[in-house]
């Protein structure tokens, strides 16, 4: 099985600090196909990666300690897998993961994966956290195309766990989402915000009042003009500078729990999706392990 930054180093599960969790599931995509490809991809891309991070000074692979577990809910191998047995098996990992003290950046797969990942935070976790959504959609409908666990209604099956939501980039929603927002007061940071507001990352963490904070990342939330892998693309995402900026200052302020990297759907005679999903992969990886070991950015 491939692993993450496999030519580099590979840590066992006992001495690791992050385990990469590939979770190749993909039953409501409902655009562009081939998610489910996404986490092979993600970890084929990685081999070919710099382990000096410029930003960082430091090789991350030889500080951060990376493990990559197997994969879990494949959709290639099992196609019957329904929605409940995905959920409950990534709960079930998570749970496990966080109570060997691991580090957890989850890689799909669809969308609708985040929520199994949350519910096995929420279940291992003793106080409340926020989930920071970088995307290009809403995905708060209660059901789309006759599925609650849709990738479109993960962000609304979040919402009804209590937690509270953080949307960053937001600039596709329909009107039942328009109105839940209104309703819930979900403090979106609109896509138009980010283009037009340069204070736009210190009032998004403004809006964040827990300690602990799980990012889910559905790359459809980068401009398709370096991200077009993706399953539903959008004009008018983050570029890379902009994500980095924000990632950085989340990573700084608050407690990361954990993340994932969602929706990376490959294209044909181009790896630049995959690469650009494995470099960001390896820059939270690096903010993680530099914040964790309290060592001071210029």
């Amino acid at each position: 099985m491939k692993q993450f930054l496999e030519s580099e180093v590979i840590s066992s599960y006992q001495e690791s600090d992050v385990v990469i969790l590939p979770i190749p599931y993909e039953v409501t995509t409902t655009y562009r196909k081939g998610c489910e490809y996404g986490p092979d991809a993600v970890l084929e891309a990685s081999d070919q990666l710099e382990c000096y991070d410029e930003e960082l000074g430091i090789e991350t692979c030889f500080k951060a300690k990376i493990f990559t577990g197997d994969r879990i809910a494949d959709t290639r191998k099992n196609p019957d897998l329904t929605a409940d047995d995905m959920l409950l098996v990534t709960s079930e990992t998570v749970q496990k993961l966080v109570k060997d003290g691991k580090f957890v950046i989850g890689i799909g797969g669809e969308h609708a994966i985040t929520t199994g990942l949350v519910k096995g935070y929420l279940a291992s976790m003793d106080e409340p956290f926020t989930v920071i959504q970088i995307d290009a959609h809403g995905d708060m409908r209660y059901e789309f195309e006759g599925s609650i666990h849709n990738h479109a209604c993960v962000m609304r099956r979040i919402l009804e766990l209590g937690l509270p939501t953080l949307p960053i980039g937001i600039r596709a929603i329909c009107q039942e989402e328009a109105n839940l927002i209104k309703e819930k007061k979900v403090p979106v940071i609109w896509a138009r915000d980010i283009y037009y507001n340069s204070n736009w990352i210190n009032d998004a963490l403004a809006k964040i009042k827990t300690n602990k904070v799980f990012i889910t990342i559905d790359l459809d939330g980068l401009d398709p003009s370096f991200m077009p892998g993706v399953g539903t693309p959008e004009p008018g995402g983050l570029d890379w500078y902009q994500i980095l900026a924000f990632m950085r200052a989340i990573f700084a302020r608050f407690q990361v729990i954990g993340c994932d990297v969602m929706e990376l759907a490959p294209t044909q005679d181009s790896v630049v999706s995959e690469f650009t999903a494995a470099k960001l992969i390896y820059k939270l990886i690096g903010y993680w392990y530099v914040h964790q070991n309290d060592i001071r950015l210029e």
